[in-house]
């Protein structure tokens, strides 16, 4: 995401950017918490979540919680440790700070995020899959209750 800065402009925003440590099986956030910043692991492993259902899992290098970033809305899902992990905290001002000085950034979010609306489209592509299997399976036809929700 940041390979487009100058290294003068990241020399600048390492100091801004806060440390934050975790322990094992920590809560980072929650679902429907606000916020305004996002995290880059700097070591560690942690993983987003909704309840039990783990929908990714970032070790180093790995960013999460941009959205909350661009639309202002509530967290999406939550974020836990998996092992002791170090994070760096960027808020909103900062992020928009560094789009600011090297729009590229901007760029490269865009790029990571329509990734990640791919690989979640073809998730549900291959749930809706399954779902018409298990109903032809079991005699169901297509009017028939869904056995999984797509």
């Amino acid at each position: 995401m940041f390979r487009e800065l100058r290294e003068d402009f990241l020399i600048r925003l390492v100091p801004v950017m806060e440390e934050r440590m975790f322990k094992a099986k920590q809560q980072i956030f929650l679902q429907n918490e606000e916020g305004r910043s996002m995290f880059i692991v700097a070591s560690g492993k942690i993983k987003i979540h909704l309840g039990d259902r783990i929908l990714q899992e970032h070790s180093r290098e790995g960013f999460f919680g941009e959205m909350s970033l661009f639309d202002a809305e509530m967290r999406s899902a939550s974020a836990t440790t998996l092992e002791e992990t170090i994070c760096l905290e960027l808020t909103q001002q900062h992020v928009f700070a560094a789009i600011e000085e090297t729009p590229g950034i901007a760029v490269n979010i865009i790029k990571i995020l329509s990734q990640r609306i791919r690989i979640l489209n073809q998730e549900k592509q291959e749930l809706n899959l399954l779902n018409e299997k298990l109903r032809s399976a079991s005699g169901e036809g297509r009017s028939g209750t869904k056995l999984l929700k797509s």
